[in-house]
């Protein structure tokens, strides 16, 4: 008989039932729990969080280019411009392959080795996310339009509108104004807090000159705006702007007809010009030749370009008006002439005997005069007009280095001038500290012979030829050269660096023995004297470069170019009414009357005859009437 079959469970059957039913109750409770959670924390804990990372995705911050300020001269005429240019403008986060994109641009237009470099280094520095890095700029309307048609395979590639510096004069004041260029890795770790957040969506900055000194104030402040993008990172709308503050504008005391005279007349030549404003010291030209065109290091110079500049024998790139240190020879007579008087070491009356040579006691070495037969009996007057070396030796043996380092520096030799562009040098007027100093030897008497006639040790450069002109023009009130005139809607006011007393009749007579260079007779500067319709006063120059033995003439024929003289020339013009100062150095130009003094006359002609107003320029009319100090006995001591 068959078994018969259980029957079914049915409390077991409800018992798992309701089981199963609690624990998939709970676990849709957890589950809801868990989602509740996860809400709450999203929309309220973290929401603030959430929607700034969403806004983030939607929206950029942007830095706004403030607008460079530009540079006039002191007519008005523009020197540093802005102007539009298309830069092809790369957003590193936007590409998927890098170096595809680079590639496949390359293909397209012309983008040098040294553009990609440039451009790495700025993606791998301190940069802002999402911004545009530069690759190649001043694009033409053909590589424009080639990127424009393949744009659809070039991911985060775009042609930006850029204002770029521009120096419409090119080499004429490349010195002087300087330029901006692209920032460089050593510049950018220099910079402070302030400089690190201005910089860090910007590539250029002022490099040397007037752009370097006053970056601050031609930079101006950035701006910033909000900008909504769409999944492409294309910017759909504007959502808020804070519009950048541009840089001030600058006006300098520099004058565009006077520069360009300053250029004309040095013919090809090497050497400085500088001309001031005597009742300012505003900066009137400042020409440093060759030149170079500044405009070639805006977007950043090519290797060949800059190739050439640097292996040019002639340095374009070096400023001799402010680095040049040369000596400044005969054209510091007056200066320690006025010394001399001063100190009572010389009086008008006083005279000696030159034969063409000085010699010391118990010193076999005759310390030769320019002119081989000496200038006979010379006085101070006599010694300027004539340029006597043998007055002037004679003179700076008894004034001592002391005095004559004392005096000088009261002029502004051997220190900084404080002019308003960087890197300007100091030169040299040597001392009996400084040479034990540096050379740990004693200050010799031969020494101060050499430094009386601009020789030796003495240094000293084109600019503070200048201001020691211009001070003798000022009866010693001694400016501070400076180029900027106007800052903005705020003028410049002079400042006084230094006051030198001395005794008007001292004064007078040294006055009148510089018109007496360019006037008289027997001047060594006679010849652009003789025939002008107004008066000046000057002295001219010849610095050695090599030495010539005691026995030796000086032949310019047996010497190669660059060993040859170089030629100086300093003045002041017109003679009653002082209102212009100039310093001309020729390198290797020989004679300071042949060849430096012309080139100062050609710019005092263009200043007092065509460019200042004409009742001026009828003062400085006059009568060419040289001075006639009396001629004493010969030398029997100080007076």
């Amino acid at each position: 008989m068959a078994e018969l079959e259980p029957f079914k469970d049915h409390h077991r059957e409800v018992r798992i039932f309701g089981y199963r039913v609690v624990v998939a109750v709970v676990l849709v409770i957890g589950l809801l729990s868990l989602l509740m959670a996860r809400f709450y924390n999203l929309q309220l804990v973290h929401h603030e969080d959430y929607v700034t990372e969403s806004d983030n995705n939607r929206i950029l911050v942007q830095t706004v280019p403030p607008k460079r300020g530009l540079i006039y001269d002191r007519q008005g005429v523009l020197l540093a411009d802005n102007r539009p240019s298309y830069t092809l403008t790369i957003i590193p986060e936007r590409v998927v392959d890098l170096d595809v994109t680079i590639e496949s641009l390359r293909t397209l237009l012309s983008i040098s080795d040294r553009d990609i470099s440039d451009f790495h280094k700025f993606v791998k520095g301190n940069r802002r996310p999402y911004q545009p890095v530069p690759l190649r700029y001043r694009l033409n309307e053909a590589e424009i339009a080639r990127i424009a048609v393949n744009e659809y395979r070039l991911q985060g590639v775009e042609v930006e509108a850029q204002l770029v510096r521009y120096y419409p004069k090119g080499e004429l004041f490349a010195h002087a104004i300087g330029y901006v260029g692209k920032i460089n890795d050593r510049e950018r770790k220099n910079f402070d807090e302030d400089e690190e957040l201005r910089y860090k969506s910007f590539y250029t900055i002022g490099k040397v000159g007037v752009e370097k000194f006053y970056e601050k104030t031609l930079f101006g402040n950035i701006g910033f705006q909000h900008v909504e993008i769409n999944a492409r990172m294309r910017v759909l709308r504007v959502l808020e702007r804070e519009d950048p503050k541009p840089g001030k504008n600058l006006q300098l005391y520099l004058d565009s007809r006077l520069q360009k005279a300053a250029f004309e007349a040095m013919a090809g030549r090497r050497g400085a010009i500088v001309a001031l404003d005597i009742k300012t010291g505003g900066v009137l030209a400042m020409l440093s030749a060759p030149s170079y065109d500044a405009n070639l290091f805006v977007t950043g110079i090519s290797y060949k370009n800059y190739q050439a500049l640097t292996n040019n024998y002639d340095l374009p790139l070096f400023d001799r008006v402010l680095q040049g240190q040369y000596p400044p020879a005969s054209t510091v007579k007056p200066m320690l002439g006025l010394g001399g008087l001063e100190h009572k070491v010389v009086s008008p009356r006083h005279t000696i005997f030159d034969p063409g040579y000085y010699k010391l006691e118990n010193d076999n070495r005759l310390y030769r005069d320019w002119k081989r037969g000496g200038h006979g009996i010379v006085n101070l007057h006599k010694a300027i007009v004539q340029s006597s070396d043998t007055f002037f030796y004679d003179m700076a043996f008894r004034m001592g280095i002391d005095r004559i380092h004392t005096f000088g520096s009261q002029f502004g030799f051997g220190q900084l001038t404080g002019i308003d562009v960087p890197s300007e040098r100091a030169g040299l007027w040597p001392s009996r500290e400084w040479k034990r100093k540096k050379r740990r030897l004693p200050w010799f008497p031969g020494d101060s012979l050499n430094v009386g006639i601009g020789q030796g040790d003495a240094l000293a450069t084109p600019l503070q030829m200048a201001v020691m002109v211009a001070t003798i023009a000022n009866r010693g009130k001694r400016f501070k050269p400076h180029l900027v005139k106007k800052m903005g809607d705020e003028a410049m006011m002079p400042v006084v660096s230094h006051q030198v007393e001395a005794n008007e009749q001292n004064w007078a007579y040294i006055f009148n023995a510089m018109k007496d260079v360019m006037h008289a007779p027997n001047g060594t500067a006679r010849r652009i004297g003789r025939e002008s319709s107004y008066q000046m006063a000057g002295k001219t120059g010849t610095a050695q470069v090599v030495g010539i033995k005691q026995n030796e003439r000086y032949d310019s024929e047996a010497l190669a170019e660059r060993q040859r003289d170089h030629a100086l020339f300093v003045g002041f013009a017109p003679f009653d009414d002082p209102q212009i100062a100039i310093a001309v150095l020729v390198e290797n130009g020989e004679g300071g009357s042949s060849t430096a003094a012309p080139v100062a006359k050609q710019l005092f002609d263009k200043y007092l005859l065509e460019m200042v107003p004409e009742d001026r320029a009828k003062t400085a009319i006059s009568a060419t009437v040289g001075y006639q100090p009396p001629v004493g006995p010969p030398y029997q001591g100080v007076n």
